[in-house]
């Protein structure tokens, strides 16, 4: 379900972006929800409607700061996404009671550069890889306390050595542009 070249979009706002995003190749919507802290960008049954209308290659991404594997569980099986996306400290038990409630279900769990020490991110890599499908690393913004989706870069070499540790596949996300994402 995940490929090599994995691009996400996230924030889908309505139908019409989705079709639109669709259309030029993107594979991955992502939906953040129930957040600590930012907005949500459209209601839960119009995330429902509009992953309930992709089709493989295209796949709906719930992401969320939610960090009990139940909780987890019932919101993407309410939502239909087959892929979650956790933000939030999810504690190793729960992400295997995850696994082990529906293997089937996708795990990508954030590494937050800025949040965490390097050294914590790369003890996070080797403890939780047992239990997630692939890690995403993201930014935090100390002015807002996010942590992710801030539209802030960071310090790459940081993701470089997470991705040389991880036994799962790693995304890159925070602050891409079309001018940065070759370097990146």
């Amino acid at each position: 379900m995940l490929t090599d070249n994995l691009i996400q979009i996230a924030g889908i706002i309505d139908e019409a972006e989705a079709d639109m995003l669709v259309g030029c190749g993107v594979r991955y919507l992502g939906f953040p929800l129930r957040l600590p802290v930012h907005s949500e960008d459209l209601t839960e049954d119009s995330a429902a409607r509009i992953i309930a209308r992709l089709a493989p290659p295209c796949y709906g991404v719930l992401i969320t700061y939610l960090d009990d594997a139940r909780a987890i569980h019932d919101f993407a099986h309410q939502l239909g996404a087959r892929i979650v996306q956790l933000h939030g400290d999810v504690a190793p038990r729960q992400l295997k009671a995850l696994k082990l409630m529906d293997s089937g279900l996708v795990v990508i769990k954030s590494l937050v550069v800025g949040m965490h020490a390097q050294a914590k991110l790369e003890e996070d890599v080797e403890r939780l890889a047992p239990y997630v499908d692939a890690f995403l690393i993201d930014t935090f913004d100390p002015t807002t306390g996010a942590s992710g989706a801030t539209g802030r870069t960071h310090d790459w070499s940081t993701s470089r050595a997470l991705v040389e540790i991880s036994t799962r596949p790693v995304i890159l996300a925070g602050g891409l542009t079309p001018e940065n994402v070759r370097r990146a």
